[in-house]
């Protein structure tokens, strides 16, 4: 199956399910650490605030999403052959699917556990979740480099 046989919604749909393949529960427990250790360090270093929790919880979401993410473009685990094949060949376009689930719960997670504005928890959100996409679609191109090679 080339790009050209698929149109661009079967793509969409093609990048969010190779999005699955992801180890979701080895990310979850990493953002849990994450966000914990994150927790613990403004607790014990006293940044007491209204908004102690959103930035631990910005910190688990985003290596949740991280993890998961590598996890879905580089990993080589169980799934569907073809479907890993083509989020090999697609990296920046399977980036896109925990980048985005990532902005839209993180620009929540600012916005009600935070100060912050909405248009403050958009802007966190949305670089946030660009450096989320370049990270994921970077080790996806390179590892879809080394196993071409």
């Amino acid at each position: 199956m080339t790009s050209k046989d698929v149109s661009r919604r079967e793509s969409g749909q093609l990048a969010v399910a190779s999005a699955t393949l992801g180890p979701w529960k080895t990310a979850g427990v990493t953002g849990v650490i994450g966000g914990a250790a994150a927790l613990g360090v403004d607790v014990v270093t006293m940044h007491w605030s209204t908004s102690l929790l959103a930035g631990p919880v910005g910190i688990a979401l985003f290596l949740f999403f991280l993890v998961g993410g590598v996890g879905s473009v580089a990993g080589r685990g169980g799934g569907d052959r073809r479907l890993r094949r083509w989020a090999g060949e697609h990296p920046w376009q399977v980036a896109l699917a925990p980048a985005g689930a990532f902005f839209v719960t993180d620009a929540l997670t600012h916005f009600f556990l935070s100060s912050a504005s909405l248009a403050g928890a958009l802007w966190t959100g949305i670089w946030q979740a660009a450096i989320l996409a370049a990270v994921v679609g970077v080790v996806g191109s390179v590892a879809g480099a080394r196993r071409k090679a």
